[in-house]
């Protein structure tokens, strides 16, 4: 069993900047894959970045390639978003997800799931 708990969002300005916080509890979390996925109002929930739980692999949807990094922290079981040059269309709940092995591109395939955090930009 996995929870997952994110932190980080806000207001901010566009072209400035957030760091997104996904906490897990759980002995195995080095061995998740871990993911981030928004949804803004009115649209479904997309795909922004994952890494892997082996080597680290990342990957990132076209929209925030260049602006968003991913990184995880195994030994404090927390995995963040970087976000960078925020645009108005970044303006989404955020949420993070787990699942065992390997990256999936659709949120329905994560075993686990965050409550989300909201993240705001202004124009």
């Amino acid at each position: 069993q996995v929870q997952l708990v994110e932190s980080g969002g806000g207001l901010v300005q566009a072209g400035g900047s957030l760091r997104l916080s996904c906490v897990a509890s759980g002995r195995t979390f080095s061995s998740y894959t871990v993911a981030w996925f928004r949804q803004a109002p009115g649209k479904e929930r997309e795909f922004v970045a994952a890494v892997t739980q082996s080597v680290g692999s990342t990957y990132y949807a076209d929209s925030v390639k260049g602006r968003f990094t991913i990184s995880r922290d195994n030994a404090k079981s927390t995995v963040y978003l970087q976000m960078s040059s925020l645009k108005s269309e970044d303006t989404a709940i955020y949420y993070c997800a787990a699942r065992p092995i390997g990256v999936a591109y659709l949120d329905r395939y994560y075993s686990y799931r965050g409550q989300g955090t909201q993240v705001t930009v202004s124009s």
